[in-house]
């Protein structure tokens, strides 16, 4: 059974059921032991939130991913308090995004790492679909927007025109591991932001994989970043300032955020004022010891990502010859960990063709630790008739990389065993270590804007976004491993260039799980979302000399935006408005005054802080460069200038302390060539529960195969019957920049670069639909290009034959008169028949949460007084 709001709800009653009673029986036993209230589950609406989120998580792994996207990517109405106007980001935006990722990678890496330059341009929609947010009473009262131009515009279009006043814009990325998620998921967390701030939000519904696989999600942030500071022709905003924008994503949309940043800079762009990044995944690796550690406080299923099979997902609906992972049959040197590059060496080409498959003939398969002793031995040997002894070091911490390259796809792991499956749907194994993919990899996290990120103490990526967090404030303090410095032709350029610190403005929360943000109605989400404010309007409002300073460090709390942190609970509603929230039986979100006080209270800590050296400037070197030599304790207690890095924990209350020194920190003792690898823990773990969906949903495996077979049967139908009637392609490459502003609706799209059948001698990933024919999705994607929106290359649009459109017209995810329904990964889903969605449902629980938790505030408060 798919997942629907009905599924869900049926899948999770039982566990609020069950959380209530094991929370009551806990909380009997810590009163009884004097620990009441150290804990945040200790409260029964967080307690029964975390394990509804988990729950539902835990539902999207017994579902296929279609099923789990679908549902997260449906459409729901916006609140009636918000005014949210949708955009489609044209063609021409997407590709200048796409001309800025061509210029970032060498052609090398272009078709040896990524698989080509067209493939990931390839895209169903007419563009990409981007929300504009903000709050009804933020916007203008003019009334002349009712026509623009000759064009009389409806009342989202007039909104956009009527928020143009608003100078700050969030851009906001949502999370969702890459692969589900959507605008919908994280509408009301967007407008939130936007009502503290007292500005506008900018969201995107960016390409998911595995339909869409890395670096499609990049290539559709980029477009959205310059759809913003380059308004395209038609577009009824006016430019927005780079200055006056601040990127802000969560999970995978914090390391979007991340790795965007690096690219603006690495190519000289104009860059945002700063980025918040909430439980920014990092590290698709996985090499960090809290994603074992913490698996049973976070709401991220135990063995990650997985999904019952379907023609889509995985790859391999049945094990692959012996299996996922299986013991090691070649002697390819590698330490334990490493992925296969896909940068072929001509030795290694010459041994692909004169070896079988697997097993390198005549040689007897060595165990681990002897491949790596005398890959060791060899490089060491190397490395001192080359150099000093420096380099022996550099050589004996990792292996030479261009000694040997294993066939992809292939980790070897301790225990002399290889993974020969895709562990996650973003990218393939051979690229989880491309600083594009895992950011926490890049050569340099200096010269970045300002970044303010969160994360909780409890959530499985805890040490990676400490980690992130340090590197990034002291670059040279935390190098890469050799390997990863020399993969890649900008690591090595980036960390000689970028050495300034990015001012790191880092807060972990005591028990709070992946994403904290998403209890609203918690204190420590509370207090997030007004830091979160804060910084938003710090970099974005203030000039450049109050730049230097940290919000919350900026002023003594006496005087810290008290004309923005002093309103009142409820603004007023015009009697219009107010009958409409009586009538629907809802109330506006109030402006809650809980985070106010949370904010002005730790204000006062900054002193303390700076007096007690627990915080770090910025060296006095870089002050030099910077022409700025002055003593940064000098007149602490009002301004607090140069500082490179603010570290604080904040409890279950939301009042922050000082972190422990970094000594004192486990994710701050792993060595460089650590980071990055492919541990065996997170492996077998994986492994495991892999097994048990094997044998869970074997029959299901068996029909997505055939399923496959029957899809690609008609793929090739498609394809004869498109040639009969006229099709033809190969026409010359399209220019880097569209010729055209405007495109066509209908025929050959003029900034439609490339379509499924330009694909020939690319290389895509396995997963990405724009050269598959087997899943409905791709057949889909396959008919639109050809008989609807075509790109460039195709010389004629044909008709389609008769027998086609009949079928066309019994099909329901088809129409004869229309494109079909493209990929869930990338088209919303417009529900038909339930009125009530469940994100609307969630949305209701949380709001309902939020006002038991201030009743129960305000009843301490009375009985204290």
């Amino acid at each position: 059974m798919p997942i629907t709001t009905t599924s869900a709800a049926v899948h999770i009653a039982p566990v609020v059921i069950k959380t209530f009673f094991e929370h009551g029986k806990r909380k009997a036993k810590e009163i009884k032991e004097g620990r009441a209230g150290q804990d945040a589950k200790d409260d029964i609406f967080y307690d029964e939130a975390f394990h509804i989120v988990k729950a539902f998580i835990q539902l999207g792994t017994e579902n296929t991913v279609e099923s789990l996207q679908a549902f997260t990517n449906t459409h729901v109405p916006a609140p009636p308090w918000a005014a949210v106007s949708p955009v489609l980001i044209p063609l021409s935006s997407c590709n200048r995004a796409a001309d800025i990722l061509i210029e970032w990678f060498s052609p090398h890496d272009l078709k040896h790492v990524v698989g080509g330059e067209r493939w990931w341009q390839v895209r169903g929609l007419d563009g990409l679909d981007g929300e504009w947010m903000t709050e009804k009473d933020y916007l203008s009262s003019s009334t002349e927007h009712k026509e623009h131009g000759r064009i009389k515009l409806s009342n989202d279009d007039c909104n956009i025109l009527r928020m143009n006043h608003l100078e700050t814009v969030m851009l906001y990325v949502h999370g969702g591991g890459y692969f589900w998620g959507s605008i919908n998921t994280h509408r009301y967390q967007i407008i939130r932001y936007a009502r503290k701030f007292k500005g506008r939000a900018f969201a995107v519904n960016y390409r998911k994989a595995p339909q869409y696989p890395w670096p499609c999600p990049i290539q559709d942030i980029l477009a959205a970043y310059f759809y913003l500071i380059e308004p395209p022709r038609g577009a009824l905003h006016k430019a927005v300032s780079p200055s006056k924008i601040v990127m802000a994503g969560d999970s995978a949309g914090g390391g979007l955020c991340l790795t965007v940043l690096t690219i603006l800079r690495d190519l000289g762009l104009p860059m945002p004022a700063g980025a918040v990044l909430i439980s920014p995944w990092v590290d698709l690796t996985h090499s960090f010891p809290s994603v074992m550690d913490n698996s049973d406080t976070d709401i991220i299923p135990q063995y990650g990502f997985l999904a019952k099979p379907s023609a889509l997902w995985p790859l391999y609906p049945l094990p692959k010859d012996s299996g996922h992972v299986i013991s090691t049959r070649s002697n390819v040197p590698l330490k334990p960990g490493h992925a296969d590059t896909l940068k072929p060496t001509p030795g290694r080409i010459h041994d692909v063709d004169n070896t079988d498959d697997d097993v390198i003939s005549g040689e007897r398969v060595q165990a681990q630790k002897q491949m790596l002793s005398e890959s060791l031995k060899e490089d060491a040997s190397s490395a001192e008739g080359k150099g000093s002894k420096t380099e022996v070091k550099e050589y004996v911490l990792d292996y030479d990389i261009n000694f040997w390259e294993p066939k992809p796809p292939k980790v070897l792991m301790e225990g002399s065993i290889e993974l020969r499956a895709q562990i996650q749907l973003y990218a393939t194994n051979e690229q989880l270590g491309h600083p594009l993919v895992s950011p926490i990899l890049q050569g340099s996290l200096g010269n970045l804007p300002p970044l303010y990120i969160l994360a909780g103490n409890d959530e499985v990526l805890r040490d990676e976004i400490i980690y992130l967090a340090h590197r990034a404030a002291h670059p040279s303090e935390y190098p890469l491993r050799h390997g990863v410095m020399q993969d890649g032709h900008r690591q090595k350029e980036n960390a000689e260039r970028f050495t300034n610190p990015t001012k790191v403005h880092l807060q972990v929360f005591d028990g709070m799980c992946h994403v904290l943000t998403v209890f609203t109605f918690t204190k420590s989400a509370k207090r997030a979302y007004r830091s979160i404010a804060e910084f938003v309007k710090h970099v974005s409002l203030r000039d450049t000399e109050h730049l230097e300073h940290v919000p919350e460090r900026h002023r003594s709390p006496s005087d810290t935006h008290t004309e923005d942190l002093n309103e009142p609970q409820h603004r007023p509603f015009s009697e219009k408005r107010q009958q409409f929230f009586h009538f629907l039986n809802t109330k506006k979100p109030s402006q809650d005054p809980i985070d106010v006080s949370l904010y002005k209270r730790n204000g006062a800590n900054a002193a303390n802080e700076v007096k007690h050296d627990e915080v770090n400037f910025v060296p006095v070197s870089h002050l030099a460069n910077e022409g700025n030599s002055d003593d940064p304790i000098r007149n602490a207690t009002n301004d607090i200038s140069n500082l490179s890095m603010i570290r604080e924990r904040v409890d279950i209350r939301g009042i922050t302390r000082h972190m422990e020194p970094p000594k004192e920190i486990k994710a701050l003792q792993i060595r460089p060539e650590k980071v990055g690898i492919i541990k065996e823990g997170p492996i077998r773990r994986w492994f495991e529960g892999q097994q048990k969906w094997d044998t869970r949903f074997e029959h299901a495996a068996k029909r997505a195969i055939k399923r496959r077979t029957k899809i690609e049967a008609s793929a090739s139908v498609m394809l004869d019957n498109a040639r009969v009637q006229g099709l033809l392609v190969g026409g010359p490459p399209p220019l880097r920049q569209s010729s055209l502003p405007e495109h066509k609706t209908h025929g050959i799209q003029d900034d439609r670069r490339w379509g499924p059948l330009d694909l020939d001698d690319e290389r895509p990933p396995p997963s990405a639909i724009a050269k598959r024919r087997d899943t409905t999705e791709a057949l889909a994607l396959l008919k639109k290009t050809i008989y609807h929106t075509a790109p460039v290359t195709h010389k004629t649009v044909p008709n389609m034959r008769m027998s086609d459109t009949i079928c066309a017209a019994l099909n329901p995810r088809d129409n004869p008169n229309k494109p079909p329904q493209q990929s869930v990964s990338e088209q919303q889903v417009r529900a038909r028949l339930i009125p009530v969605h469940g994100l609307r449902l969630w949305d209701s629980i949380i709001r309902y949460f939020g006002k038991e938790t201030l009743k129960k505030q305000k009843a301490k408060e009375d009985t204290s007084s």
